[in-house]
């Protein structure tokens, strides 16, 4: 009974620690993350709003139509929310290691410390970023509410969930290979261009839409859309999206338990 009660305390006191340790690293990325202060965390949340603004700035000096819908800033947000859910969780989770890994040098911060703080970060920062678009949308009488909630938050997990799994797999390489993280933001641009932010999947030839579909960030934004516009989808695949994500993070998190040793040697 003692032993039992012993090893809770025990268990209890390393969850909290590791709790502050996460804080701790949470505090200091928000500090130096933009201009060595804090307010500068607000560019973070902010700055997908930004690139919705410029979009559809340049769109409409072109004359554009919205290529479905009747809201061309409707269709970019539902688009370039997930994406951006994506891109910045992924991002800024790869080269979290390598921004932090001063950190690494003391025995209580691991490497799974580092990345965890992080991607709760990132979610923190994406739920906000939403919740202001969503504000911004109201104030110039935009309808930006889905026809399905419940779909539409499933689809920013979704895009987060694969966020964090490339991030944890290509960062934990990027502290191996320092320009793999130059590799894969050129890879991001890539997806940028294919996963439906701009154009309408499902418009495609035949043949070029089967291609699209293994694209798991495309498959994101076809499910936020989808809550949004009724019969919008043909090719979205939810599960697809979820498993691999979750495959990644599984692969990530077995990668860095493997490599564990060697990113400590390398401190």
């Amino acid at each position: 009974m003692h032993i039992s009660t012993g090893t809770h305390q025990s268990t209890l006191a390393l969850l909290r620690l590791q709790f502050r340790v996460i804080v701790a690293i949470m505090l200091r990325d928000i500090r130096t993350r933009f201009f060595g202060h804090g307010l500068g965390y607000l560019v973070m949340i902010g700055w997908p709003l930004v690139h919705i603004l410029i979009l559809l700035g340049i769109y409409t000096l072109l004359g554009r139509a919205t290529p479905y819908g009747e809201s061309m800033a409707l269709f970019f947000a539902t688009g370039l929310v997930p994406f951006m859910a994506y891109n910045y969780m992924s991002r800024w989770t790869m080269i979290a290691l390598l921004f932090n890994k001063s950190l690494l040098a003391f025995p209580v911060i691991k490497t799974l410390d580092v990345l965890l703080a992080r991607t709760v970060l990132e979610a923190l920062g994406n739920f906000c970023s939403v919740i202001l678009l969503i504000f911004i949308l109201w104030m110039v009488d935009i309808d930006c509410m889905p026809m399905d909630m419940v779909q539409a938050c499933y689809a920013l997990g979704a895009a987060m969930l694969l966020g964090a799994g490339f991030g944890i797999v290509h960062g934990i390489i990027a502290m191996a290979i320092p320009t793999w993280a130059t590799g894969y933001a050129l890879v991001i641009v890539f997806m940028y261009m294919i996963s439906g932010v701009f154009f309408v999947p499902s418009a495609m030839p035949e043949t070029l839409r089967y291609l699209l579909s293994f694209n798991p960030v495309l498959q994101t934004v076809e499910w936020m859309r989808s809550a949004y516009y009724e019969g919008y989808s043909t090719i979205l695949d939810r599960s697809y999206a979820v498993w691999f994500g979750l495959v990644h993070v599984s692969l990530g998190l077995i990668i860095e338990r493997l490599v564990r040793g060697h990113l400590l040697m390398a401190r």
